[in-house]
C-alpha cells in the first residue's frame, strides 16, 4: 500500500499544470535586481507573522501544490502566528484575487539545526487549511527532478520582497533578480564559502552587483527547465554577514531536488495520519 501512494504522489504532482505563468516574467540577461512584472511569478508566496494585531513580512515561500507551500527552516519559529498571502505583486495593496490563508501545519525538516545553519536541511513545508483556487495570479511551481545538478553559470531569478540593498528599505512591489548558478567545485573553494556549504545547497551570483537580502529567505530560485516551465530549485537559505552583495560569496539556497523523497514523505505522513506527524514543529 506505502508503495502505491509513493507511487502516486509524484504522478499526482507531474498531472498538475505547474510553471507557466500566464503572464510570463520579463527576463533580462543584465544581472541585477528590477521590478519584477506583476503577477509573472504567480508561486510566489509571503509569510507573514503578527505583532500587535498587524501582519508583518518575515520570509518568502512557494506555492508547489494546490495545498503546499515550500519555504525555509530558519524562517519557522514555533511562538509566533503565521499566514500566508498569494496571488499577491504589492504587499501595501489591496489586490482582487490575492489571499490570505493560516497554515493548517508547518512542518520543519527533522534534522535542521538552527544553531548550525551550514549544516543544512534549511526546509520547511506548510500545509494550507484547503486546497487554493487557481487562477492568473495563483498557480504552483514545478519541483525539478529528484538529484537534479544545474550547471555552472546557468540563468536563474531570485523573487521576494527582500530588502533592496544591505540595511536598505523594504519594497512593496515583488522584485526579481538574475542570477547566475556558482557550480560547488567553485563555491566550496576557501575564497568563497569554503567547507559551509555543502553539496544539498545552491549557490547563485557572487559577482558583487546582486543577491537575496534580507526578507527574501523562504523564496525560490527560479530557473527554467524541459518545455520553458519554470522549477523551484532553491530556497534562500543564507548569505554573507558582510552585506547582501559580497563578492565571491554568493547567495546560498537549499537545493529543493536533494530533498524529494523527503517532500513526498511528509506528504504522504499527513495523508496517512492526518493531524499526527513525527515532522510537525508548530500548529498554528
Amino acid at each position: 500500500m506505502l508503495q502505491v501512494l509513493f507511487a502516486l504522489l509524484p504522478l499526482a504532482a507531474a498531472a498538475l499544470d505547474c510553471g507557466v505563468p500566464a503572464f510570463p516574467p520579463t527576463v533580462s540577461r543584465v544581472v541585477g535586481g528590477e521590478n519584477a512584472r506583476p503577477f509573472s511569478w504567480p508561486w510566489q508566496a509571503s509569510l507573514q507573522y503578527s505583532s500587535n494585531g498587524k501582519w508583518h513580512h518575515t520570509c518568502g515561500g512557494s506555492l508547489i501544490a494546490t495545498n503546499w507551500v515550500l519555504t525555509a527552516a530558519h524562517c519557522i519559529s514555533s511562538s509566533k502566528k503565521y499566514q500566508v498571502l498569494l496571488g499577491k505583486y504589492n504587499l501595501a495593496a489591496v489586490e482582487e484575487g490575492s489571499l490570505a490563508l493560516s497554515p493548517e501545519k508547518i512542518i520543519v525538516n527533522e534534522n535542521w539545526d538552527p544553531e548550525n545553519i551550514a549544516n543544512g536541511n534549511d526546509i520547511a513545508m506548510i500545509k494550507l487549511p484547503e486546497h487554493v483556487p487557481l487562477s492568473d495570479h495563483i498557480q504552483p511551481g514545478c519541483l525539478p527532478p529528484a538529484q537534479s545538478i544545474l550547471p555552472a553559470n546557468t540563468s536563474c531569478y531570485v523573487t521576494g520582497w527582500g530588502r533592496l540593498q544591505t540595511n536598505g528599505p523594504l519594497p512593496d512591489d515583488l522584485q526579481q533578480g538574475r542570477l547566475l548558478v556558482v557550480d560547488y567545485a567553485t563555491c566550496s573553494q576557501p575564497s568563497w564559502w569554503g567547507s559551509i556549504v555543502k553539496p544539498t545547497m545552491i549557490c547563485a551570483g557572487g559577482d558583487g552587483v546582486i543577491s537575496s537580502c534580507n526578507g527574501d529567505s523562504g523564496g525560490p530560485l527560479n530557473c527554467q527547465g524541459a518545455g520553458g516551465r519554470w522549477e523551484v530549485h532553491g530556497i534562500v537559505s543564507f548569505g554573507s554577514s558582510l552585506g547582501c552583495n559580497y563578492y565571491h560569496k554568493p547567495s546560498v539556497f537549499t537545493r529543493v531536488s536533494a530533498f524529494d523523497s523527503w517532500i513526498q514523505q511528509v506528504r504522504l505522513w499527513l495523508f496517512l495520519m492526518g493531524k499526527t506527524s513525527p515532522f510537525v514543529m508548530a500548529t498554528n
